[in-house]
């Protein structure tokens, strides 16, 4: 890992409490590589003083947690509330950009691309020391609560799963933990070992009509606004390389197997899966990027300790679907931390 000693945090461009630190990685055979954590802290009148005991009243129920978000493909940070929702409960919330990706993503490189998903344990040892927890998480006697999004949430289960009592929760939206249609990726999988073998930087063709971006335009709540840098966030996604794909193929197949994490994970899905293949009103109103029941399925594996909560009328992303869908995954969010926290 690159030093980070002389970065310093910035002003970020989501504006109001948000700040960034941009992270020094090992360069690669595109040249310097980056990675760049997003903070907010908490809001809470008197919550410092409260903490030191220097006035009265019940601390807010997060007052000790960290919370990572990790964004998926084709994609990066921008969920004002989402960070809002833990900041209001006493949390630190941090959200890190991943090489490549957005806030990263520097001249000359392919957006996106790594030829393994451990590529990343680098940037989120980055983003857990500048958070002062140390590389390895274990340096701070604060909680560690994991957010991931779709491909975010397949790395994430995967590094939880790899470095055992590092995270104390793990809260994943819709997590891409199996191939669209499962039974397609052990038919795929050695075609593609092999040209990510010969030509990983070959793409393939593009088959995102743009229906998923256009769902969320259809759906999008003037009373809870976001704005999206498409440089970061295209209407269709990125392209995707062959080695790429065989990282994901292979992160799917270790989740297959089996993994160990050892936190509670809470899984929020869709309750449904709509195949993009015309537009239709449908659309907005299911997860147009993953087979759900699959994914369901997938999240078993992940641990001892999994709850599924299936949400009526979620998008891909829950957080960004219609107004009732979205309030419903924001309700059962605090419900499901809730009752973490009491039992913790």
């Amino acid at each position: 890992m690159a030093d980070t000693g002389s970065a310093q945090w910035v002003p970020d461009v989501l504006g109001d409490e948000f700040e960034q630190l941009t992270l020094p990685l090992v360069d690669d055979d595109q040249g310097p590589v980056v990675a760049t954590l997003v903070r907010a802290l908490p809001a809470s009148v008197g919550w410092w003083e409260r903490l030191r005991g220097r006035m009265p009243g019940r601390m807010p129920l997060l007052h000790d947690v960290d919370v990572l978000y990790v964004h998926g493909w084709s994609d990066y940070f921008f969920q004002k509330r989402l960070a809002r929702f833990w900041t209001s409960r006493g949390a630190r919330f941090f959200a890190l950009d991943l090489r490549k990706y957005g806030r990263s993503l520097r001249d000359g490189q392919t957006p996106g691309y790594v030829t393994d998903l451990a590529t990343y344990d680098e940037d989120i040892a980055a983003a857990l020391d500048a958070m002062g927890r140390g590389s390895d998480a274990a340096a701070s006697d604060r909680r560690l609560v994991l957010l991931g999004h779709s491909t975010g949430g397949l790395t994430l289960s995967l590094w939880a799963s790899r470095h055992p009592g590092m995270a104390d929760a793990v809260i994943l939206n819709s997590p891409w933990l199996e191939f669209q249609f499962a039974a397609a990726r052990a038919a795929i999988a050695p075609m593609v070992e092999l040209q990510a073998r010969l030509r990983p930087l070959d793409a393939a063709p593009q088959i995102d009509l743009g229906f998923y971006s256009r769902a969320q335009e259809a759906v999008a709540d003037p009373d809870d606004p976001m704005e999206v840098d498409l440089r970061w966030r295209p209407q269709q996604t990125m392209a995707v390389h062959a080695g790429w794909l065989h990282a994901i193929l292979s992160g799917h197949r270790t989740v297959a197997a089996g993994l160990s994490i050892t936190a509670p994970v809470c899984v929020l899905l869709s309750a449904r899966f709509a195949s993009p293949t015309r537009w239709s009103d449908e659309l907005t109103r299911a997860d147009t990027v993953l087979v759900v029941e699959d994914i369901a399925r997938a999240s078993l594996r992940l641990g001892p300790s999994v709850t599924v909560e299936r949400i009526d009328g979620a998008l891909h992303d829950v957080f960004l679907s219609a107004h009732d869908a979205r309030e419903d995954a924001y309700r059962r969010l605090d419900r499901w931390v809730r009752g973490w926290r009491a039992a913790g």
